[in-house]
């Protein structure tokens, strides 16, 4: 089957074509390599996946969702060498998600002020966030070069950088979210300059010696977004310029619409009790606000990840909701060049393995969600149905 295949991404092979989606793993306390961290990616590891994507990676100390997140910086090498060392160990690759979470970074936890392309309102920033000068951009552009620098030195494999679920990258490709009038503002090819000149500049960093992929938003799944047509048209941009890979296709919104790449249940009493008592009258609206019910389909991204399929010849990473061989199989036969399971990864994360063993063909994952809130706990993100699991987390909180 072409699931076990290795596969080549760009200059790195991979042992078969399944990635570890990016899943905030609440093991960063205080912004560090923890030892719970390199286990997690350990046991994704050795449960046969063929790369394993550590998330969410701030490549300074104003792009944390908040201030638990990893930051990309020369204090963390240490910690980022002995993880990438574990992964390697099990046999399988190991990447990293980078980003700055601009309109999504809590800036009062973090203690510094966040960006974004037009000076906005923030629910999760708790307050107005400012619009982004020439000179923010032209340093987050550097920082991104600099934490990808840092990455491979460090034995990572794959850099992916984050253009989806409106975090700061995201947002400038958003009409809803950039009313700039300059050059990055207006015009698909203006809004998607700052993504593309951070890709211009990873490659620049680290060259043939990793791979470099990107996660782009195929839609906003909110009012005024990013439509397909524009995601379509700044794709093709993308991949004119040369610096990628792969893209790997995702859509919704951390800010606007946090259940867009979930889909299932809803989990809001979990999510309410993850906060303070006070907070439970005011958070529970805004949740429901920002939360919508999608009923949970098999592959959902699939119907408009083949859009981009017919348009592009750059090699595309499907993700979204899939939890059967046969939907992996099916992927790569239309054409995908890999597939990326996060929640059914969460829930057994020895799927990959026992898949190529033959021993069974559909993931057990209910798509209860309630995976979702326990990034808020202090044991780590973690699966509520597995049982026998041992955790050890830091109490982190992030997005996906």
């Amino acid at each position: 089957m072409k699931v076990f295949e290795p596969a080549q991404l760009g200059p790195k092979t991979l042992r078969n074509r399944t990635v570890k989606a990016a899943t905030f793993e609440g093991r960063t306390r205080h912004g560090t390599v923890s030892d719970a961290l390199v286990d997690f990616h350990r046991e994704q590891a050795a449960g046969g996946v063929g790369m394993s994507t550590v998330a969410y990676c701030a490549v300074s100390p104003d792009g944390r969702v908040f201030r638990d997140c990893l930051v990309v910086q020369e204090g963390n090498r240490a910690g980022l060498e002995r993880l990438a060392q574990a992964v390697h160990d099990e046999g399988a690759l190991v990447s990293a998600q980078l980003g700055h979470a601009g309109l999504v970074a809590d800036s009062r936890s973090n203690k510094q002020t966040s960006l974004a392309p037009s000076r906005r309102f923030s629910a999760p920033g708790k307050g107005l966030v400012p619009a982004a000068t020439s000179a923010d951009i032209a340093r987050v552009t550097s920082d991104f070069a600099c934490a990808a620098r840092i990455l491979v030195d460090s034995g990572f494999d794959c850099l992916e950088v984050h253009l989806g679920h409106n975090y700061l990258l995201s947002s400038f490709l958003s009409p809803n979210l950039n009313k700039r009038k300059d050059g990055y503002g207006g015009s698909v090819a203006n809004r998607s300059r700052f993504p593309r000149d951070v890709l211009k500049a990873v490659r620049d960093a680290v060259g043939d010696e990793a791979a470099v992929i990107a996660k782009l938003n195929m839609v906003d799944g909110v009012a005024k977004g990013l439509p397909i047509e524009d995601s379509l048209e700044a794709a093709r941009l993308i991949e004119a310029d040369g610096a990628l890979d792969a893209l790997e296709l995702t859509g919704g919104s951390s800010l606007l619409n946090g259940m867009y790449f979930f889909r299932g249940d809803v989990p809001i009493d979990d999510f309410v009790k993850t906060q303070p008592k006070v907070l439970a009258p005011f958070v529970r609206p805004f949740l429901k606000r920002i939360m919508p019910t999608y009923p949970f389909e098999e592959a959902f991204f699939l119907p408009m990840a083949r859009q981009f399929r017919e348009a592009l010849d750059l090699p595309l990473i499907l993700l979204g909701g899939i939890n059967k061989l046969a939907t992996a199989e099916l992927a790569l036969e239309e054409g995908f060049a890999f597939v990326a399971m996060g929640r059914a990864l969460l829930r057994e994360p020895d799927l990959i393995a026992r898949w190529e063993e033959g021993n069974g063909t559909d993931g057990v994952c209910i798509h209860c969600n309630r995976c979702a809130p326990t990034i808020y706990s202090r044991s780590g993100t973690h699966c509520v149905e597995r049982p026998h699991q041992t955790i050890s987390g830091t109490g982190s909180r992030a997005g996906r």
